[in-house]
């Protein structure tokens, strides 16, 4: 498993780098470097040497849905006809390029398919669901899952330090 090496890689010092970055990516190095007890090229070093190995993602600001019009979240749940790799990579291919489908997760269980969407409101989420999922060949059927509110919303994962990691 190539992210569980990449986990057994990384000391506190990797792990307090990552928590402090996650909670506050615009955070200064010299600042950033007091906090996980190193000077600040060393810092550097490892934020280069983490956004390299694909652990650091991106840096992004998160921004309220609601004050960009967006405040309706849809989950969508797809049942597709047929799971072949072709069925799947054009389910893939098709939602991928639509703006408002802000995660689209493939899942085992009672359906295939797991979207979250963000809109504006109710008719541009008819025209997600009737003028693009609706209408692919291999959906089978659909269930829609509206938000009425954010109980809880964190991009945030839990960072263990390495003593309170599980083997």
């Amino acid at each position: 498993m190539p992210n569980v090496s990449k986990l057994e890689k990384l000391d506190n010092v990797d792990l307090q780098l990552l928590d402090h970055l996650q909670n506050d990516g615009r955070m200064a190095v010299v600042e950033l470097s007091k906090r996980v007890n190193l000077s600040p090229t060393p810092c550097t070093l490892r934020i280069r040497r983490l956004e390299q190995e694909g652990i650091i993602k991106g840096y992004h600001a998160r921004i309220d849905p609601a004050s960009m019009g967006q405040a309706l979240m849809v989950f969508v749940t797809v049942k597709l006809r047929a799971t072949d790799e072709a069925t799947l990579e054009n389910f893939n291919a098709a939602v991928k390029p639509v703006k408002q489908i802000l995660e689209c997760h493939m899942v085992g269980g009672g359906f295939d398919y797991l979207i979250k969407i963000r809109v504006r409101d109710m008719s541009e989420y008819r025209e997600i669901l009737g003028g693009v999922i609706g209408t692919l060949p291999m959906v089978e059927g659909t269930h829609s899952y509206f938000v009425m509110e954010d109980v809880k919303d964190s991009p945030l994962l839990p960072i263990l330090k390495s003593k309170d990691r599980r083997s």
